[in-house]
């Protein structure tokens, strides 16, 4: 007897829907939404598991990578697919979108999305952070430029090295203004140093790929190409 299983996700818990090859419901839960807590309801000896599914989601890559490592069949199926089926259903609840994606693992009526490995998942996370305080650090800057605009300072061209100095020069004389700024430039400052932090890990990365086996015996028959 073959079994299928249908998750629906949420921020706390997971409801879990088992059904068999007739499509006759054998179990369901609510569990937490944790990888190991999931494996322990699925690895079940007397219901062997032919597909898993969940719904793609900000917890799908977590949770799929943990029950892939505990040897669950575990498939993450494309939103707006899984949306589109059910809608069909005249309740709609998290217990009943669980037998519904039950279902579609049953009848082989889904579309999987790949799903990224954690590895990629760590690098797609640090680009983000080093956008993000690159861009804050510019929105300081800016604010700084249109504030200090009113009173006739204008900041004009200048790097990022030197544009503490030139806001100090600006204000130099002006004690009101020298309070206002202070904080807003030692703000940048925090911003511009944790920049720093991540783009030069961001630099490093590159090198540490480079040096996996793989890379090193790629370049290796490269060079012998050129060479010969």
């Amino acid at each position: 007897m073959k079994y299928y299983a249908g998750l629906d996700v949420s921020v706390k818990e997971t409801s879990v829907c088992i059904i068999d090859e007739m499509g006759k419901i054998c179990r369901e839960a609510k569990v937490g939404s944790h990888p190991e807590d999931l494996a322990r309801l699925l690895n079940d000896p007397g219901l062997p598991l032919t597909r898993v599914g969940l719904e793609a989601g900000p917890l799908s890559q977590w949770l799929f990578s943990g029950m892939a490592e505990a040897g669950l069949p575990v498939i993450c199926i494309e939103t707006r697919h899984t949306k589109a089926f059910l809608k069909a259903q005249v309740n709609k609840s998290d217990r009943n979108d669980a037998r519904g994606i039950a279902q579609m693992m049953r009848v082989n009526l889904f579309r999987p999305v790949h799903v990224k490995t954690l590895t990629s998942q760590k690098h797609r996370a640090l680009l983000t952070a080093r956008k993000l305080l690159q861009e804050k650090a510019i929105a300081i800057e800016n604010d700084i430029r249109g504030l200090l605009r009113n009173f006739g300072l204008k900041v004009g061209a200048v790097g990022v090295v030197k544009f503490d100095d030139r806001i100090r020069e600006l204000v130099d004389g002006m004690p009101e203004l020298v309070e206002i700024m202070a904080p807003l430039l030692a703000s940048r400052e925090q911003l511009r140093h944790a920049f720093m932090t991540l783009h030069r890990k961001l630099l490093f990365e590159p090198r540490r790929v480079f040096r996996r086996p793989f890379c090193l015996s790629q370049a290796t028959i490269a060079s012998s190409f050129s060479c010969s």
